[in-house]
């Protein structure tokens, strides 16, 4: 078993040695080495990715004399851009490296193999720290909902990110790629790269940190077509342009795309934020033109193919004769309600089939919210209306943490790989306190 608590670097690049509260040390002695009566903040911050990174960069740039406890629930840091940047984006990873220097500063501490409510309850966090940011990541994956989603077969695209990625819970994923058709359902980055990973040539990923396992897996695929299916339209889509480039790009692959789910779009796009029409552009040019003699010789030759269904809503996933595995998902046909951001999918009332021996949900995460009576687990949305428990204020008792931020994933902070909007009010927060 792994140690409980566990040094990333070796002790001699941390000259300041302060190890964090474990559950058999009495609680008193804990809050006495990190009373927040003492002129040097002390600021904890929970999860190693980059927006605990950037927090803590944050705070030692701007605080000179702060000091930051990083707690992680894995072994290693660095969350997302280690477990969920695809192997053949190395460039995003390059971030690590700037991490790595904060996590060196003789104010920087990281703590790995600790899990906030198993080792040390956030009750407890908040007596010992000027400031607590909870900057930790989802937990799991949100559920379909649907009859047959317990069919073997039908695997959550976060966890076969995680799978090939060598994330340690999901080492034991085994996904059986011996089908010809995967339907991934949702539209967003992460399904982009799962259907990229799943279609790229072996000897590409070989130049990849992708996982030995993994890497052995996909050799023996046998998955031709993968489709990337999505309640809504074109100009709902959530995945960037850079990854539909990749896509269109792909060796090998050819692209399926329906020119009569871009019917009357080309006026419509000339009124929306440059981001979208290009993307938006890409799609139906790749959908309506015809490839020049190079790109259609390439995709002559292709012996793999992806393709984006709009408008189909997932029902049922189909179980085979037997019923032991995955041999289709029944997908709603839909239609869009209203405009803007109040669109919506409403079914028309008809059905399609579609075969596959692979569903991957691709949908959104289940999120873990840590409060003081345990852990409750919502779908992002239902945070709207959390924000102002979360946020806390800074008048507690004496003794109490003097801020509480919450999880980064909120609505009103940034995505995974990119710095928090409003860092300076923690240290706002931090001289209101007199530190």
């Amino acid at each position: 078993m792994a140690p409980r608590f566990w040094r990333w670097w070796y002790w001699s690049a941390w000259p300041r040695i302060r190890p964090p509260p474990a559950r058999n040390t009495p609680t008193p002695g804990f809050f006495q080495q990190f009373s927040t009566q003492e002129k040097i903040p002390q600021i904890c911050v929970v999860g190693s990715g980059p927006a605990g990174f950037y927090t803590a960069q944050h705070v030692l740039k701007h605080h000179p004399q702060a000091h930051v406890d990083i707690f992680e629930k894995q072994l290693v840091p660095f969350g997302l851009v280690r477990f969920g940047v695809a192997p053949d984006h190395p460039e995003v990873k390059n971030v690590i490296n700037t991490f790595t220097q904060t996590a060196r500063s003789d104010r920087c501490a990281f703590w790995g193999n600790v899990m906030v409510g198993r080792d040390v309850t956030v009750p407890e966090l908040r007596e010992a720290y000027h400031a607590v940011v909870l900057s930790y990541g989802a937990e799991d994956h949100r559920v379909l909902g649907i009859p047959g989603e317990e069919l073997p077969g039908v695997l959550s695209a976060r966890d076969f990110v995680g799978w090939y990625n060598g994330l340690p819970e999901n080492q034991k994923l085994a996904p059986d790629l011996s089908c010809d058709t995967a339907v991934i359902l949702g539209q967003g980055n992460v399904a982009l790269d799962v259907a990229r990973i799943m279609l790229t040539p072996p000897e590409h990923l070989e130049k990849t940190d992708i996982t030995e396992a993994a890497l052995g897996v996909l050799r023996q695929s046998q998955v031709k077509t993968v489709w990337i299916v999505g309640r809504r339209g074109p100009l709902q889509v959530a995945f960037t342009i850079k990854e539909l480039r990749e896509m269109i790009q792909l060796p090998g692959t050819r692209p399926i795309l329906d020119p009569a789910d871009f019917l009357g779009l080309q006026d419509r796009i000339k009124e929306i934020p440059r981001p979208r029409r290009r993307l938006t552009e890409l799609m139906l040019r790749t959908a309506t033109e015809k490839p020049g003699v190079e790109e259609a010789a390439r995709q002559k030759l292709a012996s793999h193919a992806w393709g984006l269904r709009f408008f189909r809503s997932p029902q049922q996933v189909l179980p085979s004769p037997d019923g032991q595995r995955v041999a289709g998902i029944r997908l709603a046909i839909t239609r869009l309600e209203d405009v803007g951001e109040a669109t919506r999918a409403v079914p028309t009332g008809d059905m399609e089939d579609l075969p596959c021996g692979l569903v991957l949900s691709s949908v959104g995460p289940l999120l873990q919210r840590l409060g003081e009576e345990g852990a409750h687990r919502r779908h992002r949305h239902d945070y709207d209306r959390q924000l102002p428990h979360w946020s806390g204020d800074a008048a507690g008792p004496e003794g109490r943490a003097a801020a509480f931020w919450p999880p980064a994933w909120l609505p009103s902070h940034p995505g995974p790989a990119q710095e928090p909007r409003d860092p300076a009010s923690l240290l706002l927060r931090l001289g209101e306190a007199g530190c």
